[in-house]
């Protein structure tokens, strides 16, 4: 059995940068780079396995051909998305639908479930996270009459920032931000506002109706309490557990052993360099430890983000 490593799947976007290429190195398609879809089986981004004895073919093919190497997780679909996301300039102001509304609405689609690590941020820079409004009714009134300064709750935000976005949760990455993402594998997203811009030459398509639907009034915040450990070779930190995923954090130092045991685990390289079982990783690397694998064997001093289904 071997590591699955991925070849990354990049998006444009009218709010993106350079840093997916600046940061990690990676060849980019434009100067507005906006995400780098970095373990996904997703229709709108599929990631072919990089090297090995699956090189080239598609993460959705190895899902559905070969069960057993993520431990035959039920679902027909691949659960998680793992991305890095360039904000350069705002991204609009949205929610997200839950699996229920997402099935009906969204041709089956899942819902998404999502959290933030902010890998870098520049100075004094905030973020949107839930709103003003008691009741859905003030919610209501604040979209449709567009009092968007009394309605939006920002935050300020920092490196190493940690954040659980529920469905239903208002929300926004601002300018200046550079995040990885882990989230269930689905591509909608309902913006309520995008500040009025123009792309080419046409405001981009607003979901309000979706949105009023779907955004929880009053807003309900999500705490969450990173907690760090130090283990040999490493300090492990565990951001969240929820429905659909559970998120560690690794910093490594030296030589750090770990049996992944749960289904299958997605390893995204956020900083530094070094080996797993003697293969080259460097700030950007992603791969799958598949279910059974056994032991990982990390050397180096480098960080690492780990997701795993719940």
């Amino acid at each position: 059995m071997e590591l699955l490593f991925m070849e990354p799947v990049f998006k444009e976007a009218i709010w993106g940068g350079t840093k997916l290429r600046d940061v990690f190195g990676y060849e980019i398609p434009s100067d507005t780079t906006g995400e780098c879809w970095a373990v996904s089986a997703h229709k709108n981004g599929d990631c072919r396995i990089d090297g090995g004895k699956y090189d080239g073919t598609l993460l959705s093919s190895l899902w559905k051909e070969k069960p057993e190497l993520f431990g035959n997780y039920p679902g027909d679909q691949f659960p998680l998305l793992v991305k890095i996301i360039d904000a350069k300039n705002d991204l609009s102001i949205q929610v997200h639908p839950d699996d229920a509304y997402a099935k009906i609405h969204e041709n089956g689609s899942l819902g998404k479930t999502e959290c933030w690590y902010v890998l870098d941020c520049e100075p004094d820079t905030d973020i949107v996270i839930g709103h003003h409004a008691k009741d859905h009714e003030e919610m209501e009134s604040m979209i449709r009459e567009q009092r968007w300064s009394e309605f939006i709750r920002k935050v300020p935000v920092k490196k190493g920032d940690f954040f659980q976005i529920n469905p239903g949760c208002l929300h926004a990455i601002k300018g200046g931000t550079l995040i990885l993402e882990t989230q269930q594998s689905s591509d909608i997203t309902y913006r309520v506002y995008d500040y009025d811009r123009l792309s080419d030459g046409k405001p981009r398509q607003l979901h309000v109706e979706q949105s009023i639907d779907t955004i929880v009034a009053p807003f309900e915040e999500t705490v969450t309490k990173p907690v760090a450990v130090k283990v040999s070779g490493a300090v492990q930190t565990h951001l969240v557990t929820c429905e659909y995923y559970s998120v560690d954090k690794f910093d490594i130092d030296g030589v750090f052993s770990k049996d992944f045991k749960k289904y299958f685990t997605n390893v995204s390289v956020i900083a530094g360099k070094g080996s797993v079982n003697g293969i080259a990783l460097e700030t950007g690397s992603h791969f799958i430890v598949p279910a059974g694998f056994g032991e990982c064997r990390f050397e180096g001093r480098m960080s690492l983000i780990c997701s795993n289904p719940e």
